[in-house]
């Protein structure tokens, strides 16, 4: 199979079904540009602030992405590439778009609050505090593990003691983004600089940024001394208004994300036209239903529920609900955008999801001896590889793997900016009653709903947890985000039920998701607890019976949680008929 027309053709069904199936749910859900969106409803300057579409984009899609759609399916590939493939455009269409279209339509609707408030108003009061503890303990489970991955990229020394000029460029570069969005901002929205003028000025100045970081780079910091100034930094990024650098950040960002898959789409096609080797996939089509390969020397497992929980970004991931419902919504400008922005930002993914299975397919032998495991350099090698196939473009391998590298670093900076954010969110509206704002919070709860203090409380808890060991509970995070995926799909299911919309297409995905969470969490428990019983761990290693805790935990929550939504969305309709 030539991976040039796996892309293509895969490119192209993501079209479709953007076009097709993504108008048939805005004309069942009623999106309507004569309801007036939070944004401007609620708008304060701070966190209602409207965007214009391409801004907005830049953002969702720049929080979203960061190394999922490249991790997953590179992880996913010992299944082989038909069930990669086919749960990408399939889990992309029916699952992860309608899941992160349907989040944001909802959270629009209900004065741009996350999940956990339709949840609130749609399911139940306890069922919304459930919702929000798990989601709240997930971000800062991601905040502890991207503060930790940001640190480790930026730390200017070697363990030799050496200097990591590499690691020094990232960082520099980095702070000159920072620097670069916060005047963006300040033209566009203050000075009112015409958007494409700044855009323009603005990709000139990421090329700039990029010349000065690859080549000054004085600072030079151990890891300890990054986390604590990346803690600062979120603090600070957190309660900013989004307008002077939440917004513009990350639609600067975005062109980095767009010029790597631009240069990613070229090294495919290139490959693909000239006849590079490269251009087939040499992986097998379908390896069986357990993986025996594993190349990092650790098995995912069976295919079913591993395939679903691995590729995750790539297809549905419970994080964009809290994208969606969190930051986005309380930007958007107009109803319609909504579309392109969630719908269409799940499906490019997709797409950079199918790019980074051909890459891996390029050193598959490679790949499968677990000579080049670790996702971002599979990505960065068999992309780069690609582009140095082209005649003329041989020499430029080198180059390309590094920015590509670097453009994936950039991003989990991002995503670290947009998840503490988000716990502050989760972290107000756990105080509140259903309906209300963090305005309305009196005594107590007014100081616990204050954003300096909920952003302080979340930062420690993170950056704490990120220099104490999260990875020893990190492995939960896939099962945990799916099983946010499935209680999103939930929650927007009962809401669209409640005010008599059709929630039919939730049906199917919803319940698939509950039960590959479960099926994943209940292998986890018993793997750990098995462990635990026959004196397999070893002394003083708190992680598989931290696991095993957590993974009940959640087991049991998603019961409770799928017991009551289906009591809403099943129960009222058989009252309804009675």
């Amino acid at each position: 199979m030539n991976a040039m027309l796996v892309v293509i053709v895969g490119i192209v069904i993501l079209i479709v079904g953007y076009i097709c199936y993504g108008g048939w749910l805005a004309k069942q859900w009623g999106v309507d540009d004569s309801h007036i969106t939070p944004a401007h409803e609620l708008e304060d300057g701070m966190d209602y602030v409207p965007a214009k579409a391409p801004v907005l984009m830049g953002h969702h899609f720049s929080s979203i992405a960061g190394a999922g759609p490249i991790n997953g399916p590179i992880q996913a590939a010992v299944f082989g590439w038909v069930p990669v493939v086919l749960w990408v455009l399939i889990g992309g269409i029916f699952f992860g778009a309608v899941h992160d279209y349907g989040a944001l339509f909802a959270s629009i609707r209900h004065k741009g609050q996350s999940i956990g408030e339709v949840i609130a108003l749609n399911i139940g009061d306890r069922a919304k505090k459930l919702f929000l503890i798990f989601s709240y303990l997930t971000l800062i489970l991601v905040v502890a593990a991207f503060a930790s991955i940001v640190a480790s990229t930026f730390v200017g020394f070697n363990a030799d003691g050496s200097l990591n000029e590499t690691n020094a460029s990232v960082a520099m570069i980095s702070l000159l983004f920072i620097v670069m969005a916060v005047l963006f901002g300040f033209f566009v929205y203050r000075k009112g600089a015409p958007l494409s003028v700044a855009t323009i000025a603005g990709v000139i100045g990421i090329v700039i940024c990029l010349a000065i970081g690859l080549n000054w780079h004085p600072i030079y910091l151990s890891s300890t001394t990054w986390m604590w100034i990346i803690g600062v930094y979120i603090l600070v990024a957190s309660v900013a208004p989004v307008w002077i650098l939440l917004q513009p950040r990350d639609y600067l960002s975005s062109f980095l994300l767009y010029a790597m898959m631009v240069i990613a789409a070229l090294g495919v096609i290139g490959a693909g036209v000239t006849g590079a080797d490269a251009a087939h996939m040499d992986m097998p089509a379908f390896t069986g239903i357990y993986d025996t390969l594993a190349p990092t020397g650790s098995s995912l497992g069976y295919v079913f529920p591993a395939l679903f929980v691995t590729i995750a970004c790539g297809a549905i991931s419970g994080f964009h609900s809290l994208v969606g419902s969190g930051t986005t919504a309380k930007q958007l400008n107009r109803e319609r955008d909504a579309k392109p922005i969630a719908y269409g930002g799940m499906l490019i993914e997709c797409a950079l999801a199918l790019i980074s299975l051909a890459a891996v397919s390029f050193i598959w032998t490679e790949y499968a001896s677990g000579e080049i495991v670790t996702p971002t350099n599979v990505f960065a090698t068999g992309i780069s590889r690609m582009v140095a196939s082209i005649p003329g473009l041989a020499g430029t391998q080198a180059t390309v793997s590094s920015l590509l590298v670097l453009t994936v670093s950039v991003f989990c900076l991002t995503s670290l900016d947009t998840a503490t954010r988000l716990a502050r969110y989760m972290f107000q509206e756990f105080w509140l009653k259903p309906g209300e704002t963090p305005k309305d919070a009196t005594g107590i709860k007014a100081v616990l709903c204050n954003p300096v203090i909920s952003t302080a409380i979340t930062v420690v808890l993170g950056v704490a947890l990120g220099m104490t060991g999260y990875s020893k509970i990190w492995p939960l995070f896939g099962a945990a985000n799916q099983l946010l995926a499935a209680l999103a799909l939930l929650a927007v299911c009962a809401w669209l039920g409640n005010i008599g919309k059709n929630n039919k297409m939730f049906y199917f995905p919803m319940v698939f998701m509950l039960i590959v969470t479960l099926f994943s969490l209940a292998q986890t428990v018993s793997a750990k607890v098995t462990a635990i019983t026959s004196g397999t761990v070893a002394a003083g290693d708190w992680g598989p019976y931290a696991q095993a805790l957590l993974g009940a935990l959640l087991f049991v929550l998603a019961i409770v949680l799928a017991v009551e939504g289906f009591q809403t969305i099943f129960g009222k309709k058989k009252a309804a008929k009675a």
